[in-house]
């Protein structure tokens, strides 16, 4: 692909994608704000955005095999863990944005758990196995991700059990 093609599919990849997550908060907010309606115009325009996406996503070969999916997954959720996180947070520190700081400090703790569920599917994968059924909950709060049964209160922020999200 040539390479000014192939930057503007990422540059549109990585917009379409915020996109995405934007106006899903927005639909959340117009929801607590009562406004049903305008809440399903952001949700719509959010898949919407989700397809674009997935389509540059596809354009770039950026989908593999589950394996390998799992294998650059992986490397993401390391390259957060090890790079990302650490220098932003120092920043953030330094600056004194605790709210950020907060933010970022969940992500990590996340990214942390992301990794290890990662590593620990891909040699399934590899050998063309599901891993077994297990519940899989998500803090709505922050963001942690743990398989099994939720705790009373989440490990990572303090957010009650009734906050996490079963998958």
């Amino acid at each position: 692909m040539n390479a000014m093609t192939e930057a503007n599919l990422r540059a549109a990849f990585a917009g379409e994608s915020q996109a995405h997550v934007k106006y899903l908060a927005f639909a959340e907010q117009a929801r607590r704000d009562k406004l049903p309606n305008i809440a399903r115009l952001f949700e719509a325009a959010a898949y919407a955005e989700q397809v674009h996406a997935i389509n540059h996503l596809r354009a770039l070969g950026g989908i593999g095999s589950t394996a390998e999916n799992l294998g650059e997954a992986f490397g993401g959720e390391t390259f957060e863990i090890e790079q990302m996180y650490p220098a932003y947070t120092n920043v953030a520190e330094a600056q004194g944005e605790q709210r950020a700081l907060r933010s970022m400090n969940w992500a990590l703790a996340a990214e942390k758990v992301h990794a290890a569920l990662y590593a620990a599917a891909k040699p399934q994968a590899e050998a063309r196995q599901d891993i077994a059924a297990q519940d899989i909950w998500v803090c709505t709060a922050c963001g942690f991700t743990m398989e099994g049964e939720p705790p009373d209160v989440c490990p990572v922020c303090g957010a009650k059990h009734d906050k996490f999200r079963q998958f």
